[in-house]
């Protein structure tokens, strides 16, 4: 049971939250006691990361099949292109960000900020907060229904949300993740990449924390096949504040963890039969 001195803990304690927890806990301790996870797990993580980068790419506007995504070299051709190619290269670079993000979590945003934008952008704009001003593209949100934050409130959002990493949390990851993940999508603290960017945040707590140190339960491919309907819905939740939206949202990314790893167990059953 959490305190107020460790706000991330209470949210932990919400009804319903300890069930998705548990749900997931079991479904990762699935797919890591596979046979195949003791002689092929690279390939497993592999593979992984291919399936979330396409699915995180499927949310921010550009859903390619995944043989196209696997098939393709050439990421600069279009809009599209620029997203699976952003996608993948905020995969890659997660998992190089764990010690970084443990002892500065802005400076790992803004490095996968970076990352993502690829030399896209205006140099002045990349890796570092938006100013006053600034636009934010995203394809996922509308300013309609999820107000802007003015740039002051979004400083003092993400030194908070670094305040409670830094201090650590008995939160489990996935309590953990969902709050990263949603505080950045509401914030959209740079002018694009957003859902890129929070999707890979949530990634590197998932494997930072233990949960899944292999990153082989991509819940980028749970939050794409639960459809963008579902994901805002849950979102609003979280946007709300309210223990019942914030707990949905908890559940929601559990959700898609849990159909993550589904996705996993599938590709070590494919590997054991050899047909992947």
């Amino acid at each position: 049971m959490g305190t107020s001195a460790d706000p991330l803990a209470v949210l932990a304690s919400l009804p319903g939250v300890a069930e998705s927890v548990d749900s997931v806990r079991k479904a990762v301790d699935q797919v890591y006691g596979h046979r195949v996870m003791r002689r092929r797990s690279n390939e497993v993580s592999s593979e992984a990361a291919l399936r979330g980068a396409r699915g995180s790419a499927a949310l921010a506007g550009a859903d390619w099949a995944l043989e196209e995504v696997r098939r393709r070299s050439d990421f600069s051709s279009d809009g599209e292109s620029r997203v699976v190619g952003a996608a993948l290269r905020l995969t890659a670079e997660s998992g190089q960000l764990l010690s970084v993000w443990r002892q500065s979590p802005l400076q790992a945003l803004a490095r996968l900020h970076l990352v993502a934008a690829g030399g896209t952008l205006p140099d002045e704009t990349v890796g570092r907060p938006r100013l006053a001003g600034e636009k934010v593209d995203d394809p996922l949100l509308d300013d309609a229904e999820f107000p802007l934050p003015q740039s002051a409130e979004v400083l003092a959002r993400l030194d908070g949300l670094a305040g409670l990493l830094l201090a650590g949390s008995d939160a489990p990851a996935l309590v953990v993740a969902a709050i990263v993940h949603g505080e950045l999508l509401c914030l959209r603290p740079f002018n694009s990449h957003n859902g890129l960017v929070a999707r890979a945040a949530q990634r590197i707590v998932l494997v930072g924390s233990g949960l899944d140190p292999k990153s082989i339960c991509p819940a980028e491919v749970g939050h794409a096949e639960l459809g963008r309907a579902d994901h805002l819905k849950a979102l609003r939740g979280y946007a709300s504040g309210t223990p019942e939206g914030m707990a949905a949202w908890i559940s929601h990314c559990g959700h898609a963890v849990g159909l993550g790893v589904r996705e996993s167990v599938a590709v070590c059953e494919a590997l054991q039969r050899g047909a992947a």
